[in-house]
């Protein structure tokens, strides 16, 4: 029994991992404000303006797709496409002096690295068994059979 049967509540882990997840990239809605685009041209990202609710419109297309695990891998390479230039731009904790900063920065930077090794995960592995993803490919049906049944595939 691998835990995506039928009835087993383990068949749900990667459905709230997934939520959860994409959670962060779901409360982007601050990229479309003023005060982020100031925060953004204050550490000297390049065209702001345009940059800043873009990000915002990319982390939250990424985070959706995730979560509902609709072309989850395609989601999960939009959030590597937010992920590397915004890292090292907005987190840069290797140019700030003060250790307070430093240290928040730092954080955040490591916070962020953990989340693209998350992305990189889902665009290999897929949204899981929960998920529009596996209702299209069939791979739901399969593996919502009861435990010692086989599909038809199976028995040949």
């Amino acid at each position: 029994m691998n835990g995506t049967e039928r009835g087993s509540p383990v068949r749900y882990l990667v459905l709230v991992g997934r939520v959860l997840y994409s959670a962060i990239f779901l409360m982007t809605f601050g990229h479309f404000s003023q005060a982020y685009i100031g925060y953004a041209v204050q550490a000297g990202v390049p065209l702001a303006g345009l940059l800043v609710p873009l990000s915002g419109v990319i982390g939250m297309a990424g985070g959706l797709s995730i979560a509902l695990g609709y072309h989850a891998k395609v989601g999960a390479w939009l959030l590597v496409l937010f992920l590397v230039p915004v890292t090292p731009m907005m987190h840069n904790f290797w140019a700030v002096a003060d250790p307070m900063m430093r240290g928040m920065q730092m954080a955040m930077f490591m916070k962020n690295l953990s989340m693209l090794g998350a992305a990189l995960l889902i665009a290999y592995f897929g949204a899981g068994p929960l998920s529009l993803d596996a209702r299209r490919s069939g791979q739901a049906a399969n593996r919502s059979l009861p435990f010692g049944s086989q599909s038809p595939s199976d028995s040949r």
